[in-house]
């Protein structure tokens, strides 16, 4: 229930007599503050130069036509209240070009959550958290992971990594939710006393709640931001393998591994559209049409595999190598987004220069869906894609319409609009798409989003281990559905994945909504499913996924629901305090997983949440509650389900079947 304390100079917002906001002139809601920005971008990373030209503590408080105005001399700010269901909703109006910061009160031991997608902490109190979509990947940190040896490395701290995915929705483990409706450039810090919350532009408005489960604050977060997300029944037959280098190479990995007996959902070809040798690796070339040098008689091929139960997955994104054919189209039609003097506005990924597609011209976004997806991809019996990037958006551009500073951070989320609007004019209803960024709302169009770009290692900063962190912030702000790439991404020098990292990651993802493999940036250097002592270990896991079906269902269709298929430790006890492993997660209601994230080992000790739960290879029944070290050979990772749960039954026969 929402209770309002007001006096002249001082306000207490009061949500089941907890307040969450609180005014005085001593301690103000909000400060005005006007500033200026300076943007250098290099490849997606922005590093901005601010300079503070005035600061405007809001100390002075009246009710003024039902709605509470905070005020310095001229300047003011305005908000209304009203209540919503287990919390309160705040209508904010600000003056044009004045950036606000807000103060909400701390609570002591309080932890706090969400954000978006953060990769290096799962609680995020004491930390600043950027409100600014960029690339994830610094050229710098993969130059020192192939320069340095490993004990020299020092792993980055969460301030020194941005997010492909911030989102301003943050829940606390005393059953508070944030959201800050706005699409502003920012940052969110989460002091011992108060939080401060800081953008460029007043928000729309600011909805609190106050609730007793995270179950209960996901379902009420869904109400207000849609989600949408979904996986075709074909995704949970097996594996998405990746595989590139022509018609005749997909074809003859594809068959060779359902003749080896693994589960194969698909095959994703990236480079179906040609590739690009640079000094980073393999690379697409962005030329959104089948290279028919590379994939001759692709749309037959795809026939072949679709008749032994395998899907063709591609890739696109919203951007155009230079010299490519689409490129001159889109230049001559004028769908490429530019500079203030009229020329093409050039990104550059590693080495090549590519133009953007400009999202906000209605004929542009038309051609994409018309001819890059329908036509190009569809039309060629494609049934999924990666839907890259979306994050590089120069804030200096020239758009069609609106301004770049403003849709900045929208930005990924009209690439997934667009996506989701191709696929279903078309009716293709079998047909999915992953995104690697996004923002608030994504999850009403993106089908499921990927936890891009990891590091081929081990690192809790970049490698196999922030998958974790970064799919639980994403699932406390409302994206619940969420997988990654086996095996990493990027690779240089000798950061490169062996064959036991490859297999480690496979366990992992054995255990998820989606398996769907990586060749890394550089192919030929890191291990692949098929590697020899890999191949084993593929088939059997691959088959067992396929055989958790029935689960990972009811998994799917919480998420679509609100609830996170992948849950931290103590999302059950609802209290930070009982969390013992950043890198053990639940999959929906009944399994724990704790994968093994070092190599060269066979054990791993793992910290049980409060039940009795089965150990999932050898069926002996373990106390939660408290630390056990179990066996983890390689194939076989430290998974538990609930004693007595719904889905035991299909647990032990899918054990007994695949141990």
């Amino acid at each position: 229930m929402m209770k309002i304390d007001f006096a002249p100079g001082e306000l207490t917002l009061s949500l089941d007599g907890r307040p969450v906001l609180q005014h005085s002139g001593e301690r103000p809601f909000a400060v005005a503050v006007r500033r200026e920005k300076q943007y250098a971008a290099v490849r997606g990373t922005v590093k901005e130069t601010v300079t503070e030209r005035e600061r405007l503590p809001l100390t002075e408080l009246r009710e003024e036509a039902g709605r509470y105005v905070f005020s310095s001399g001229e300047h003011s700010l305005s908000l209304s209240a009203r209540p919503c269901e287990r919390g309160a909703e705040l209508q904010l109006r600000g003056e044009p070009g004045w950036a606000y910061e807000f103060r909400l009160p701390a609570r002591e031991g309080e932890a706090v959550f969400g954000g978006g997608e953060q990769y290096r902490r799962v609680n995020l109190r004491g930390e600043r958290v950027v409100n600014f979509v960029s690339e994830h990947i610094k050229v710098s940190t993969i130059f020192e992971k192939a320069l340095l040896p490993r004990v020299l490395y020092r792993e980055k701290e969460h301030a020194q990594i941005g997010s492909y995915a911030p989102m301003p929705v943050f829940v606390t483990d005393s059953g508070r939710m944030f959201l800050f409706s706005t699409g502003a450039d920012g940052f969110a810090e989460f002091g011992e006393e108060a939080y401060r919350f800081s953008f460029d532009a007043c928000p729309e408005s600011l909805t609190l709640w106050q609730a007793d489960s995270y179950a209960e604050l996901s379902a009420l977060l869904t109400k207000k931001l849609p989600n949408r997300q979904y996986l075709p029944d074909w995704c949970r037959e097996g594996m998405i393998l990746g595989v590139q280098g022509g018609t005749e190479t997909v074809l003859k990995k594809a068959f060779a591994m359902l003749d080896a007996g693994a589960a194969v959902s698909g095959v994703w070809s990236q480079d179906w559209s040609g590739f690009n040798r640079t000094i980073a690796g393999y690379q697409v070339w962005w030329n959104w049409e089948v290279d028919e040098k590379l994939y001759p008689g692709l749309k037959d091929a795809i026939k072949k595999l679709n008749a032994r139960g395998v899907r063709f997955l591609a890739y696109i994104n919203p951007y155009l190598v230079k010299g490519g054919r689409l490129y001159g189209v889109c230049k001559d039609k004028g769908y490429l987004i530019t500079r203030a003097d009229g020329s093409v506005y050039h990104i550059k990924s590693t080495t090549f220069d590519a133009g953007m597609l400009d999202l906000t011209n209605p004929e542009a976004v038309r051609y994409i869906k018309d001819e890059l997806i329908k036509k190009n991809m569809l039309d060629l019996g494609v049934s999924g894609w990666m839907a890259d990037f979306g994050e590089y958006l120069p804030v200096d551009c020239v758009l069609h319409e609106g301004d770049p500073k403003e849709l900045h951070n929208r930005w990924p989320v009209l690439w997934a609009r667009i996506n989701r609007e191709a696929i279903e004019e078309y009716g293709a209803e079998d047909a999915m798409f992953f995104t690697r960024s996004g923002y608030l709302g994504v999850q009403e169009y993106a089908p499921i989003m990927w936890n891009g770009d990891q590091h081929t290692d081990t690192t809790k900063d970049y490698g196999l281990p922030c998958v974790m962190p970064a799919s639980f912030s994403l699932g406390f702000s409302g994206v619940t559905m969420v997988h990654c790439d086996i095996g990493g991404f990027f690779s240089f020098g000798k950061l490169k994945r062996s064959q036991e990292l490859f297999t480690r990651w496979m366990e992992m993802s054995a255990f998820s909504l989606l398996m769907r493999s990586h060749e890394s940036i550089r192919p030929w250097a890191n291990a692949q499913f098929d590697a020899e002592k890999v191949l084993p270990h593929t088939v059997r896991l691959t088959q067992l996924h396929r055989a958790l079906r029935p689960y990972l269902d009811c998994c799917i269709e919480g998420a679509m629901q609100g609830r996170p298929a992948l849950r931290p430790d103590f999302w059950e006890a609802m209290d930070y305090g009982a969390s013992r492993d950043e890198y053990a997660y639940f999959l929906g209601d009944e399994l724990f997983v704790a994968p093994v994230i070092r190599l060269h080992t066979a054990r791993r000790k793992v910290y049980l949440p409060e039940g009795r739960w089965v150990h999932f290879w050898t069926g002996k029944v373990y106390q939660g509650g408290r630390a056990h070290t179990v066996a983890a050979p390689l194939g076989r990772p430290p998974a538990f389900y609930r004693e007595g749960g719904a889905h035991a039954a299909l647990f032990r026969e899918t054990a007994e079947k695949y141990k």
